[in-house]
């Protein structure tokens, strides 16, 4: 029985596909500089736009050795508006405060309390 059992191989185990004919993007090799001269190589793509300065795996900031660093452009996004923001523009502060009093006096007259 042993000699006709089926042999295969686990699923997931090795991939069918080849490599055969694959070939990688082209990559460029960058390198930073902290001010204590620790070198810190990392490879982007081609096409990657190149930041001026990099975070070494002390956390010390390194800057660009060779080449040119595209700044970043200001961007026009507006700025992040909260709850009081928006709060405000419907309601003057003198208008808010008159409500908190008012709901105040309510909520001390509910539970009992003098006022």
């Amino acid at each position: 029985m042993s000699d006709r059992s089926l042999r295969g191989m686990r699923l997931g185990a090795q991939s069918m596909e080849s490599e055969a004919g694959v070939e990688p993007a082209a990559r460029q090799r960058v390198e930073y500089q902290s001010e204590d001269g620790e070198r810190v190589f990392v490879v982007f793509a081609a096409e990657a736009d190149i930041p001026a300065t990099w975070l070494t795996k002390a956390g010390k900031e390194a800057k660009l050795v060779h080449g040119e660093a595209k700044e970043a452009e200001p961007t026009n996004e507006k700025p992040v508006r909260t709850h009081w923001d928006m709060l405000l523009e419907r309601r003057s502060e003198e208008e808010l405060e008159k409500i908190l009093a008012d709901r105040l006096t309510q909520l001390r007259a509910s539970r009992g309390e003098a006022v």
